[in-house]
């Protein structure tokens, strides 16, 4: 069947189309703003032009801004592909023309449409996929927040009560509470062992003794109050508040994730795979789009998560593998992350990481190898649908 091409520069106000033949002949180039009614009337026009040919719309965006383009024309029963914008400005160079224009650029998208038989499908995602994919990269915000908040909160410490700011793990919940009554040395000293333990215990802290002689110890390495300092307590109050209150979002959301997960088809496979959990499990659906479909073997799934060396060969050299610079980044995360995880309790893993290491890897090169064996194990376990068996390593007898 013949067939056309619409290429999409979608932008967060308007889109431009243009749309080209087999020919490469420019068949329509239309600026439309991002509203119902323009794009119902561009899909008609497109469709008009087509007479009774196949249509393929090819967008550089696949989130956001493109949005209601995307709902519409799936709507209309339409093929539609993914050319990422780093691949449209490297084609660009290759087009007469140094300017750049949404027109331009929207024919280069066609083009490449039109020439290429490798774009990845854009697919319609379900009520359910989208919620995880809503809720995990809410998560991601929130964590960053965090991590952010934490990093400014221990800066303020080191300026004023360095001893403490080395006492505390700011990543516990303990430590947190203790910052929201107490800040200074002077203060903590006043207090005393006995009164801060019982001031922990009321607010359910664990570990409180210890937590109160370790700081207590660290107030009395200091008697100088810093310029600043009650500016600087009341500041590393708040932030400790911001950060628990942080926390507690996050388990929130960790609670959502975890519960809308579980319904889904594939998470008793996807956690069958020692160190993935509900979080990664419901970051590995969103990055892959749900399924496999887009992933018809796990060299492709590899490379998509950038777990995957990437040649670099060139006249006599060959062998030459460099780390990929185009790569799903949270894809890559749940891999290496779920690696760690897995090395410290799956023996296959653990052999693997060690027989890597005593090859020379260093740690991350190591772990990156165990990161890419598992694309395999968990694309076939999705293929075939069946859990993971933990088999223990075969060793040779003495």
């Amino acid at each position: 069947m013949s067939r056309i091409w619409a290429g999409t520069d979608c932008g967060k106000t308007h889109h431009h189309t243009l749309v080209l033949d087999a020919e490469g002949s420019t068949l329509l180039s239309r600026r439309v703003a991002s509203d119902e009614p323009e794009l119902l009337q561009l899909i008609a026009d497109v469709l008009d032009i087509a007479d009774g040919r196949a249509v393929t719309w090819a967008m550089d965006m696949t989130g956001s801004e493109p949005g209601l383009l995307i709902n519409l024309l799936a709507a209309h029963d339409q093929e539609m592909a993914y050319i990422p914008g780093v691949a449209v400005n490297r084609a660009a160079d290759s087009y007469r023309g140094q300017g750049k224009t949404d027109a331009r650029d929207a024919r280069i998208i066609a083009d490449q449409a039109r020439m290429r038989t490798d774009l990845l499908p854009v697919r319609l995602e379900d009520e359910a996929l989208i919620e995880l994919r809503l809720l995990t990269e809410h998560r991601a915000d929130l964590v960053a927040n965090r991590t952010r908040t934490i990093n400014r909160l221990r800066a303020l410490l080191n300026s004023m009560f360095p001893a403490l700011e080395r006492a505390l793990d700011l990543g516990n919940a303990g430590p947190l509470q203790l910052l929201t009554g107490y800040q200074t040395p002077a203060a903590i000293r006043r207090a005393g062992t006995r009164r801060l333990t019982t001031w922990l215990r009321n607010r359910k802290v664990r570990g409180s003794e210890a937590l109160a002689t370790r700081v207590v110890e660290a107030a009395g390495r200091q008697h100088t109050a810093v310029a600043g300092e009650k500016a600087i307590a009341k500041m590393v109050h708040t932030l400790a508040e911001e950060v628990m209150a942080l926390n507690k979002k996050i388990t929130e959301v960790d609670k959502l994730i975890e519960g809308r997960f579980r319904e889904h088809d594939l998470a008793e496979v996807i956690t069958s795979m020692p160190g993935i959990g509900a979080t990664l499990g419901a970051e590995f659906l969103a990055a892959v789009g749900g399924n496999l479909d887009a992933f018809p073997t796990a060299d492709r799934l590899a490379a998509f998560a950038g777990v995957s060396p990437a040649p670099r060969d060139s006249g006599k050299v060959s062998g030459n593998l460099h780390r990929p610079t185009r790569y799903h980044r949270r894809l890559q995360r749940v891999f290496y992350q779920s690696a760690l995880i897995s090395i410290q309790n799956d023996p296959n893993s653990r052999t693997f990481y060690d027989r890597k290491r005593a090859e020379g890897k260093r740690h991350t090169q190591a772990v990156l190898a165990l990161a890419r064996r598992r694309v395999n194990v968990l694309w076939a376990l999705i293929r075939d649908g069946r859990s993971y068996q933990v088999t223990p390593p075969v060793t040779a007898s003495a």
